[in-house]
């Protein structure tokens, strides 16, 4: 099994030491990694965003470690969906420049979606599926697989996870699957990760603490769940998160891919990081 990191879980790191995306792909060979993702491609000026992907990607190489995939942001819902196309075309390039075959882009920002009308989630659904469909057919050209991750709360759950993976309906489109995001809609994870197998493409592996809604409000680092249950972003293996139930799932279920580590918690980074890399470890069969 293929254990990653997100760059996302450096962003502590590198503002404590003004790490550039070269010294945290360092980082990440150091600590054992054996791939990493990446969140939009940051060029300095005077480089266009493909001419550092390239070097992006020929640095990783030269480091021995894989590039699992590619994560953007996008709104399908509320963009001009013209302007919103072209704009994922040029990421699927820079995707493309990184030498992924799979790309990440978000549904939309934010819900309630429109501040005109009140709209349901199956009235969004008519709206964002066939633009995402239209992403996805065109990535299909390049070799590239979308999938949006359930984040955001607009399509957090596994209910609508999968109404809206089957109104797109095409075998080029599927989720980027993070186990602990389920819990933002008061999901179960384990339960959901059984559900969503089948349109899996690359999986995060997060963990979080979880106290009851019904309890005091625990203060800084906290957020609240859809539903008002208390999250705190922790270090994998740490947690609430059935972990090591869902990962014995997604192998039993003929998952291949890439195990990546998102942490988003307050412990120090890099200890974090390496904590949860060895206890995810631990969790593979042997």
């Amino acid at each position: 099994m293929k254990v990653g990191v997100s760059s996302y879980s450096f962003g502590q790191y590198m503002g404590k030491t003004g790490a550039n995306i070269f010294q945290v792909i360092d980082k990440a060979k150091e600590l054992g990694f054996a791939a990493i993702e990446f969140i939009d491609v940051y060029a300095p000026e005077g480089k266009c965003k493909i001419e550092q992907a390239k070097e992006i990607k020929a640095y990783a190489a030269d480091k021995d470690i894989a590039i699992s995939s590619y994560t953007i942001g996008a709104d399908l819902l509320n963009n001009d969906p013209e302007e919103q196309f072209e704009d994922l075309k040029k990421q699927l390039a820079i995707a493309q420049a990184l030498g992924v075959t799979c790309m990440r882009h978000d549904i939309t920002g934010g819900y309630p979606a429109s501040k005109k009308t009140e709209r349901g989630f199956d009235d969004c659904i008519k709206i964002v599926a066939p633009r995402a469909r239209r992403v996805t057919d065109y990535a299909e050209t390049l070799g590239i697989k979308t999938m949006f991750e359930n984040h955001g709360f607009f399509c957090q759950d596994s209910d609508r996870v999968e109404k809206l993976l089957n109104a797109v309906g095409s075998d080029n489109f599927g989720l980027l699957l993070d186990m602990g995001n389920f819990l933002c809609a008061d999901d179960d994870p384990a339960k959901a990760v059984g559900k969503l197998l089948p349109y899996t493409i690359h999986v995060h592996v997060k963990d979080f603490f979880v106290r009851d809604g019904k309890l005091p409000n625990p203060g800084m680092g906290w957020f609240c769940s859809r539903s008002g249950n208390y999250l705190r972003g922790t270090i994998v293996g740490q947690g609430n998160v059935p972990v090591q139930q869902c990962i014995r799932t997604l192998l039993n279920g003929g998952y291949k891919g890439c195990f990546s580590i998102e942490f988003e918690g307050c412990e120090d980074n890099i200890f974090a990081l390496q904590a949860g890399l060895d206890n995810l470890q631990r969790s593979f069969p042997d």
